[in-house]
């Protein structure tokens, strides 16, 4: 059920994103659709279901699917690029900047910030939820969240200590969290409803999967990952794994699955689909 949820949802904002993109025949076009295949559609689909919880259909909620979809290609293309991480591969394909170039790959990273706030404006719900979406996505996608995050990570990397468990919590808190939580409080703001249950499920959802990455950095290969793993041990970079071992964050990481889960007993048996998302996050493979 789950892999075919991710799937609709996937490609539900793909066809947004395609239909947005059409008549533009300019590189950078072809590089923005390029960066947002391959992926797991996981922000797209938290958004999808969280409003289908609250009363919503997927055409209602496939812009604000859409629009969480440019984000996390967006921050993926310029974190690929070699002035950040400095990636070849990204989803087992060459990132942008080398199929096309670095400038290609910046305006790129550029044009698909602006076009999720373009179709974000066609969520299917009251007006001022709309711009509650808008302003609440600006912020988790700024320096307050993922772009204040990756600038942590990269301040990190020159300081004069390692980061601690406490630091490394509140980076990726931003970098990576605060999307899937934008994500997964979509209905809520739809409805104009209580967002704590799954504001909480987002942060818990969001730290796990966080864990599971710094897992996959020292576990994984390259192959099933699509990227290049062990990197972050290999430049010295402080994770959950060098800080609470890897038994640790395995544990850690599903405790705070049971959290997320916890987290919907609100919705009952219906949010069957988030708290398999939840398990996903630390069972995947990639």
């Amino acid at each position: 059920m789950l892999a075919e949820k991710l799937e609709a949802a996937r490609g539900l904002a793909e066809a947004l994103i395609a239909q947005a993109l059409a008549g533009v025949a300019l590189p950078v076009a072809e590089a923005m659709g390029y960066a947002v295949r391959g992926g797991k559609g996981l922000r797209g689909f938290l958004a999808v279901e969280s409003a289908r919880l609250c009363g919503f259909d997927a055409v209602q909620a496939g812009p604000a699917a859409a629009a969480i979809e440019c984000i996390h290609a967006y921050s993926l293309v310029h974190d690929d690029l070699p002035c950040m991480d400095d990636d070849d591969l990204r989803r087992g394909q060459p990132t942008v900047h080398r199929r096309w170039d670095e400038a290609t790959a910046v305006l790129a990273g550029d044009a698909l910030q602006a076009l999720a706030f373009e179709l974000l404006a066609g969520a299917g719900c009251p007006d001022r939820a709309r711009v509650v979406l808008m302003g609440s996505l600006a912020q988790r996608a700024g320096v307050r969240g993922m772009v204040g995050g990756q600038a942590m990570d990269i301040a990190a990397e020159s300081a004069a200590a390692p980061l601690d468990l406490g630091q490394i919590t509140a980076l990726q808190a931003g970098k990576t969290g605060a999307l899937l939580t934008w994500a997964a409080t979509v209905g809520p703001v739809m409805a104009g409803a209580d967002a704590g249950p799954l504001r909480r499920y987002g942060d818990a959802l969001g730290l796990a999967f966080q864990i599971a990455d710094d897992v996959l950095d020292v576990e994984g290969d390259a192959a099933s990952m699509g990227k290049a793993v062990g990197k972050d041990a290999g430049a010295g970079k402080a994770t959950f794994v060098s800080l609470l071992g890897l038994a640790e964050a395995k544990r850690r990481a599903g405790a705070l699955v049971e959290e997320a889960c916890d987290a919907l007993a609100v919705y009952g048996d219906d949010a069957d689909a988030l708290r398999a998302a939840a398990r996903f996050v630390i069972a995947r493979r990639n």
